[in-house]
C-alpha cells in the first residue's frame, strides 16, 4: 500500500541521480526507523522518475526539439550527427526498449539482438558480443545492447540539451571538491535547465500538502547535490512552511565544517553520521515550534552558521532502526542494465536489489587512507544474524524480490557465517553479495557455506598490490593472502570484484607496474573476475592528513566555505600517477573481458616504463604451494548435504570374494561413495549426523566433539581429516566452519 502524500508531513527525496536499476537505500532505512517511532512519510526517487519522462517518447521528442541550450554554441560531432539523424528510431523505440530493461517486454530481446535498435558507436566497442554471452545469453545481450542505446540519449542529452546532464549523475562537477559555495550558488540562479524543468514537474505531481513539517534530501554523491539544492529551492516556493534538511555520504564526508551561510538560503539544516536520531530531533523541535535541542545539525542564526553536536543525545542501536521499508517508490519502474559484459561487474546496474547492512562501523578501522575519524567508520556495532534474517523475510513479503546486497564498509567473516548458517536453517532461498575484507579467515569451507546461503559475489580492496604498499597501508592482508582467498571464493562459485588504486604516497613506477603484474595474474588465474582501477585521494578525515609527514606527504592549505574533502597534496617521489590512468584502465578493461594476458605492460601505456620485476608464475606458485591443515578445536562442523547411506557390495580381487562397505551421499548432481573400513564409514556417517543436527535443534557441534567421538573408535581426528574419505566427505557436505 503506497503512502498518501496528502496526509503526511514528512517527505523523503532522492535527487537525481543515482542510478537506475534499483533505489538508493537511504530513504528506505529512514523510512523503516520512523516507522518504529509510529511517524508517517512518503518518499520518493526523483531521479528514476525524471529519467522516466526523458526516455519517454515525448520524452525524447522533447529531447530532439529543445529550446535549451548549454549557454554555448556546441558544434556537433560524428556521434551527435548520426544520433540527430536517426532521432525517429530513437523516438520509436524507446518504450519498447524502457519497458524490456523493467523486465516487462522480455520478447523484445529477440529483436534487440538481431539489431533492431539504432546503435551511434558512440565508443569504439571491441567487445566479442558471441565470446560475452554466447549463442544462448539473448536476455543479458540484449540488456548491454539495450544499455548502449540509452547511453547514446545520454550523450546527445549532455552535449546539446543539459551540459550536466548524466543518467547515474548530474551537475557532478559543481559538486566535487566544492570548496567554495561560488560555482554552484551562481548555478542556482539561472534558468532552469531542461533536466530541472522535469524535476520541478514531477515535485509539483506529489502535490505536497500546506502542511508539509519537513522535507529530507539524501546526497549520497557530488553527482546529487546541484539537484538536491535545486529541490529545496523549488520546495520552499511550493511548501514555504515545511523545514528542509540535508544529509548523506556527500554531507557527512564534505560539509563537516560548512560556514557559508548562503547555503542556508535553500536549506534549513544539514544534519551528519546516522541520521536518525539527528532527524527524530529535528521533528520533535518542528511540532514543539522550540529550536532548542539539535543533534549532529548545522543551522543558520542571525546570518552565522551554527553546529550542534549534543552528545548526550544518544543514538539507535541496529535492533532499533526497523526494517527498511521501500513503500511509495515505484519498484516496477526501476531498469536492469548491463554497462559491461562481465558477469560480476553487472550486479551493481543489474537487478532490483533490497540493500541491507550487516554491521555499521568497519570491523578493521585501521587503513590510512580511510575515514576511520568519521563515525560511519569508527563506530562498530554489528546486528544479529537472526535480526538480519527477520529484516530479510519482512523485505521479502513487502517487494517481493529475493536479492540482497549488502553494503556494509567491510562485512565482518563471523556474521556472515551466522547469518549463512540461519539462512539454511530457515531454508530461505535468497540471492545476496557483500562487500568485505580479503582476509584469512574466509577459509575454503567457509566460502562453501555462504555460497550454499545464496552468496553469488563478493567485493574488497584489494588497494595497492604490494606487500610494501600494502603494510603502510595497514591493510592486514598481504598479496599471497589476498591470492588464496580470492581462490576460496571462485571455487566455491563466488564471483570476485577487487577494488585497486595506485599513486599512494611513495609508491614508485616499479611498484605501479608491478602491481599491474600482480593483476593481470591475479586475473588470469582466474581468481578475480571484475576490478575497479582509482587514483589515490587525499581526504581529509584519513590517518594520512591527520600525520603527513610519515607518508612523505606536503599538504596545501585549502581555504573554504563549503565543502572540504579531498586534499591537494604533494607526494615526495615527484610523480604524476595521473599518466598511469589510461593504461591501467584499459588494461583492466581487457583482463575482466579475458583478453589481453599476453601484451607485454609496457603496450598498455603510451610512454616508457621499466619492466616488471614479478616473475610471471608468481601467483600461479602461490596458488599451488601446499596448504598446511589447520583445525581449531574451536570451531564448528556443520553438514549441508543429504544424509548418507551404508551400502555392502560382493568384489572380486585374485580369484577371491570380498565384502566391501560403502557410505554414499547423494548430491544435487552427482554420486559420492566413500570405500573404507566400516568403522571409518560409521565414523564419518556419525559426525554427519552431529553436524546437521544443528538445522533442527541448534545445538553446535563442535570439532573437539568429533575429535572425541574419533578416540572411542580408536582412531585419531587429525589423521582422518588427511585421509580421501574425510575429504570426499567434504565434497558431500561437511565444512568445518
Amino acid at each position: 500500500m503506497h503512502a498518501n502524500p496528502q496526509r503526511l508531513s514528512v517527505v523523503l527525496f532522492i535527487p537525481p541521480f543515482t542510478q537506475l536499476n534499483t533505489p538508493y537505500p537511504a530513504t528506505a532505512y529512514i523510512k523503516g526507523f520512523l516507522n518504529t517511532q509510529g511517524i508517517e512519510s512518503f518518499q520518493a526517487d526523483l531521479g528514476l522518475q525524471v529519467a522516466a519522462r526523458i526516455l519517454s517518447k515525448a520524452g525524447l521528442e522533447a529531447v530532439f526539439s529543445s529550446t535549451y541550450v548549454n549557454g554555448k554554441a556546441v558544434a556537433p560531432d560524428v556521434v551527435s550527427e548520426r544520433i540527430s539523424q536517426l532521432k525517429e528510431q530513437y523516438i520509436q523505440y524507446v518504450d519498447p526498449v524502457v519497458r524490456f530493461l523493467q523486465g516487462k517486454n522480455q520478447t523484445f530481446a529477440n529483436q534487440i539482438v538481431n539489431g533492431i535498435l539504432p546503435d551511434a558507436q558512440r565508443t569504439q566497442d571491441d567487445t566479442d558480443l558471441e565470446f560475452s554471452f554466447g549463442s544462448l545469453g539473448i536476455t543479458d545481450k540484449a540488456k548491454y545492447l539495450a544499455t548502449r542505446f540509452l547511453e547514446d540519449l545520454e550523450y546527445f542529452i549532455g552535449l546539446h540539451v543539459d551540459e550536466h546532464f548524466g543518467f547515474t549523475r548530474y551537475a557532478e562537477r559543481l559538486g566535487r571538491s566544492a570548496n567554495s559555495f561560488d560555482n554552484l550558488y551562481a548555478a542556482l540562479q539561472q534558468e532552469p535547465t531542461f533536466t530541472d524543468a522535469l524535476l520541478f514537474s514531477e515535485i509539483d505531481k506529489l502535490e505536497l500538502p500546506p502542511n508539509t513539517e519537513l522535507i529530507l534530501l539524501t546526497v549520497p554523491f557530488p553527482g546529487n547535490l546541484y539537484s538536491a539544492f535545486r529541490i529545496a529551492q523549488h520546495a520552499k516556493k511550493r511548501v514555504p512552511n515545511a523545514k528542509i534538511a540535508l544529509g548523506g555520504g556527500f554531507a557527512n564526508t564534505e560539509l563537516r565544517s560548512v560556514s557559508d551561510p548562503r547555503v542556508f538560503e535553500f536549506i534549513d539544516f544539514i544534519t551528519l553520521d546516522d541520521g536518525e536520531a539527528p532527524i527524530l530531533q529535528l521533528i520533535h523541535n518542528i511540532r514543539d515550534n522550540k529550536f532548542d535541542t539539535f543533534k549532529r545539525s548545522f543551522f543558520c542564526e542571525s546570518n552565522e552558521v551554527r553546529y550542534v553536536n549534543n552528545s548526550l543525545i544518544p543514538d539507535f542501536k541496529q535492533n532499533q532502526l526497523g526494517t527498511p521499508d521501500y513503500s511509495d517508490l515505484k519498484l516496477d519502474d526501476y531498469m536492469s542494465l548491463i554497462t559491461l559484459a562481465n558477469p560480476m561487474h553487472k550486479l551493481w546496474s543489474d537487478g532490483r536489489w533490497n540493500k541491507l547492512t550487516m554491521a555499521h562501523g568497519c570491523y578493521w578501522g585501521k587503513c590510512t587512507f580511510c575515514d576511520i575519524s568519521l563515525d560511519y567508520i569508527g563506530i562498530y556495532e554489528p546486528a544479529t544474524a537472526k535480526l538480519l534474517c527477520d529484516r530479510v523475510e519482512t523485505l521479502i513479503a513487502a517487494t517481493g524480490e529475493t536479492g540482497f546486497h549488502f553494503v556494509d564498509e567491510a562485512a565482518p567473516p563471523s556474521l556472515m557465517k551466522a547469518f549463512a548458517l540461519e539462512v539454511l536453517r530457515r531454508k530461505l532461498v535468497i540471492t545476496w553479495w557483500a562487500n568485505i575484507r580479503f582476509e584469512r579467515n574466509f577459509t575454503d569451507d567457509l566460502c562453501q557455506l555462504l555460497a550454499a546461503s545464496g552468496c553469488i559475489a563478493v567485493s574488497g580492496g584489494l588497494e595497492v598490490a604490494s606487500d610494501r604498499l600494502l603494510k603502510l597501508i595497514d591493510k592486514g592482508v598481504t598479496v599471497a593472502q589476498v591470492a588464496q582467498v580470492t581462490r576460496s571464493f571462485t571455487e566455491a562459485g563466488i564471483l570476485v570484484h577487487a577494488y585497486l588504486m595506485y599513486g599512494y604516497p611513495t609508491q614508485t613506477v616499479q611498484e605501479t607496474v608491478d602491481s599491474l603484474e600482480m593483476t593481470r595474474q591475479l586475473f588470469e588465474s582466474g581468481v578475480i573476475q571484475s576490478g575497479f582501477w582509482h587514483q589515490f585521494a587525499l581526504t581529509a578525515h584519513a590517518p594520512i592528513a591527520k600525520k603527513p609527514e610519515e607518508y612523505g606527504v606536503k599538504i596545501k592549505e585549502t581555504k573554504h566555505q563549503f565543502a572540504l574533502n579531498d586534499l591537494e597534496f604533494t607526494d615526495k617521489t615527484g610523480i604524476d600517477h595521473s599518466i598511469f590512468s589510461a593504461g591501467l584502465k584499459h588494461s583492466l578493461y581487457n583482463y575482466m573481458h579475458g583478453v589481453g594476458f599476453e601484451i607485454p605492460l609496457q603496450d598498455w601505456f603510451d610512454f616508457k616504463t621499466p619492466k616488471t620485476t614479478i616473475r610471471r608464475d608468481y601467483i600461479a606458485n602461490l596458488l599451488n604451494a601446499p596448504e598446511e591443515l589447520k583445525l581449531s578445536s574451536q570451531k564448528q562442523l556443520i553438514f549441508i548435504g543429504n544424509a548418507p547411506k551404508f551400502e555392502t557390495k560382493l568384489v572380486q580381487k585374485k580369484g577371491r570374494e570380498f565384502e566391501v562397505s560403502e557410505l554414499v551421499f547423494l548430491t544435487k548432481n552427482a554420486e559420492i561413495r566413500i570405500r573404507a573400513d566400516f568403522e571409518i564409514l560409521q565414523l564419518l556417517a556419525e559426525i554427519c549426523s552431529f553436524a546437521a543436527d544443528f538445522f533442527v535443534s541448534g545445538k553446535k557441534y563442535m570439532l573437539s566433539d568429533a575429535a572425541l567421538l574419533a578416540e572411542k573408535s580408536d582412531l585419531n581426528f587429525t589423521e582422518l581429516a588427511k585421509t580421501k574419505p574425510y575429504v570426499l566427505t567434504k565434497k558431500a557436505g561437511l565444512l568445518l566452519v
